[in-house]
């Protein structure tokens, strides 16, 4: 019997599969990895179909996928499976995959979670075919998004690419996925009230407004969806489908957007920050969801500290400095070329004169009253969201990903820098506030004071 919350879930999965742009079918149940042929079919007729997996995700669904394809008589290429078991969402996976595929016309399914998932994406894009996705962990919100995020010459990028026009979710492989995998996704949905929170922000500076509709799709529901932590960890049916459902959800809500803005802010650029630094802890990259994680307790430290007042934290915006002072910083603080030149041309273009930050933080200062209560109510406290990331198996300390607090506090500046997207971090800037701001969090009674540091 579904519970009321349940059942509210499936009708906004409706609601939203049938305001989508490009998926069209959705299944999410136990067993559904059997289905997938005759979703497939609902889409593609009689199309050929090729199963894309690594050598986990086959073992896990994959090999069941294409053996339901078999037993059904449907056309069926031989799977192709990454031999390479360090797979990543990089360039030159992304040509070994349109290498494989143009040698047939058969349309993919991508076994997986996040990284098969963007490639096949991409590659079918590039390729001008569909594709469908299998779903094997509930780790990220990309299944139903718009758009793939590769590494590509040195840095990560969005690349424009629709969603798959079919998405099948098994609940029993998704309760089965290896440690951790789940409470990536955990991490990367609890991200969406410190993203939800930047949206705010820019639309009270004039940059960006809120699509009412868009917004409740993931905002509505968003606390029901992570109000269970420990049940994720633990594998419960309950939390797991809602963190299924929270993550699918925001995915269709990206579609509507044609924009990743619904789901990711400041914390997503502290992730492809580390992303495009090549960052790795005990030799492997640490997961998507680990590494926006931290970046949403780095966000929500932020907000705490500017939202600590009940005046606007405003400093000083006299000496706004030329475009060519940060041009000089960024020269300095990015080693790699490729990183600096992303950095570049993102800063060239946010860069706003001195004349309209000053308005905007006028603007800021009269609409404070009403912005802040909104705000407070959006973000969790810093302790709360420790406390919730640890409960669900997350890393809620940055060493616990590699990442010293001399690092974490250089990459406030970086993650500014590397993104035109209006965030906290444009906020602290454009206020004059960023450096102190920093200070007071890296102080011995701030939230980054020490390792080990901030109550959870």
């Amino acid at each position: 019997m579904q519970t009321a919350t349940t059942a509210d879930d499936e009708v906004l999965l409706q609601i939203a599969l049938e305001s989508a742009h490009e998926t069209r079918a959705l299944l999410v149940d136990a067993g559904a990895r059997r289905r997938a042929p005759d979703v497939f079919a609902s889409q593609f007729g009689q199309a050929q179909a090729i199963v894309v997996a690594d050598a986990n995700t086959f073992e896990a669904a994959g090999r069941d996928v294409a053996d339901s394809f078999r037993r059904a008589a449907h056309p069926s290429a031989e799977p192709f499976v990454f031999a390479d078991r360090h797979i990543y969402a990089e360039w030159k996976f992304v040509e070994e995959l349109e290498a494989a595929l143009s040698r047939c016309n058969a349309i993919p399914v991508a076994v997986g979670s996040g990284t098969i998932n963007d490639l096949v994406k991409l590659v079918s894009h590039r390729l001008g075919r569909p594709y469908m996705a299998a779903a094997t962990a509930a780790s990220m919100d990309g299944y139903t998004a718009y758009g793939a995020s590769i590494t590509f010459q040195g840095s990560k990028q969005t690349f424009d690419c629709p969603a798959p026009r079919a998405v099948v979710a098994d609940l029993d492989v998704i309760a089965a996925a290896p440690e951790g995998m789940n409470a990536s996704g955990y991490a990367d949905l609890l991200a969406k009230m410190a993203a939800g929170a930047d949206w705010l922000a820019a639309a009270a500076a004039g940059a960006e407004p809120v699509q009412a509709r868009v917004w409740e799709m993931v905002q509505g529901p968003l606390r029901r969806w992570v109000e269970d932590p420990r049940g994720v960890r633990e594998r419960q049916p309950l939390p797991l489908r809602r963190l299924l459902n929270g993550l699918l959800v925001s995915g269709f809500a990206m579609q509507a957007a044609r924009s990743s803005r619904p789901a990711s802010g400041a914390e997503h650029q502290f992730s492809h920050l580390w992303d495009m630094q090549h960052h790795q802890h005990n030799g492997e990259p640490p997961s998507h969801g680990f590494k926006v994680g931290i970046g949403t307790l780095a966000s929500l430290a932020l907000y705490e500290n500017l939202l600590a007042s009940g005046e606007f934290p405003a400093g000083e915006t006299a000496n706004w400095p030329p475009l060519e002072t940060w041009e000089a910083q960024i020269r300095t603080c990015f080693d790699d070329p490729a990183l600096r030149s992303v950095a570049l041309k993102e800063t060239r273009a946010k860069y706003a004169p001195a004349e309209a930050v000053r308005e905007e933080t006028r603007k800021l200062r009269a609409a404070w009253s009403e912005m802040r209560p909104a705000l407070l109510r959006q973000v969790l406290s810093f302790q709360e969201a420790q406390s919730r990331l640890r409960e669900a198996g997350c890393p809620w300390q940055p060493e616990q990903i590699g990442i010293s607090r001399a690092r974490l506090r250089a990459s406030y500046l970086q993650a500014f820098f590397i993104r035109r997207r209006y965030t906290v971090l444009d906020m602290a800037m454009r206020a004059g506030v960023f450096e102190s701001a920093l200070e007071r969090l890296f102080s011995a009674a701030g939230a980054w004071g020490h390792p080990g540091g901030g109550g959870a």
